[in-house]
């Protein structure tokens, strides 16, 4: 039997490939606002960064998801997925 292919993705953090589902997606929508996607289902761009407010802070530092979404992210929208991503873990 063939296994079936599991999708990688690119963490924005640390650069590390990892299984899709061992990330959380980071999307910007149709209006430009940019959130976390828990859930993988929301319409828009999506960048992925892994489960740790780590992660997050080294791709914030770089300004790496400003850079895979074209626009410039609120310091508050960063505040607000560190909150989320530390409820999660």
């Amino acid at each position: 039997m063939k296994q079936k292919k599991i999708p990688l993705r690119k963490c924005l953090g640390c650069g590390c490939q990892k299984p899709k589902q061992e990330l959380v997606r980071v999307v910007r929508s149709a209006e430009g606002e940019v959130s976390l996607d828990i859930t993988g289902k929301k319409a828009g761009r999506g960048a992925y960064i892994c489960k740790s407010a780590q992660c997050l802070k080294a791709a914030r530092k770089a300004k790496r998801i400003d850079r895979a979404f074209s626009v410039t992210v609120p310091d508050e929208v960063y505040d607000e997925m560190e909150k989320e991503l530390s409820e999660n873990e």
